[in-house]
């Protein structure tokens, strides 16, 4: 049973994480192709990355909580969709200050994910009771 659970879960719960990791470091890989068409400099750049850990920093808490009240699925679809709509918005780009919106944004619905998946893992997966 935990195997056909497991193919269920894991590929999806996977490939969410692997984009979240993509999606934190990827403002490096985006200022290559932006530096060509916006006239942003590296303290730009550097600025936006750490936007969007403080607005992971300051959103932890409260999309936990928000996850305890209404529960895992809810909350990842809540997560997943917001994080998509602002990475999508993030092409519309234009000014420096829309930049950092979007990266606070990003950090903001991002940061309740890993708690999240990992909750709705141990509703699935329980830990064997062990007594001594």
């Amino acid at each position: 049973m935990y195997r056909k659970i497991a193919w269920r879960i894991m590929p999806l719960l996977l490939t969410a994480y692997v984009v979240a990791f993509l999606d934190r470091i990827n403002i490096g890989y985006a200022q290559l192709q932006m530096k060509e068409t916006l006239a942003f400099s590296d303290a730009v750049y550097a600025l936006g990355a750490g936007i969007f850990f403080i607005g992971y920093l300051l959103f932890e808490v409260p999309s936990n909580v928000m996850l305890e009240k209404i529960g895992v699925r809810k909350t990842l679809l809540r997560i997943m969709v917001c994080w998509g709509v602002v990475a999508v918005a993030m092409m519309f780009v234009q000014t420096p200050t829309q930049f950092y919106v979007l990266r606070f944004l990003l950090g903001a619905f991002e940061a309740g994910f890993t708690p999240g998946a990992l909750l709705y893992l141990t509703f699935w997966y329980h830990q064997p009771d062990v007594r001594e």
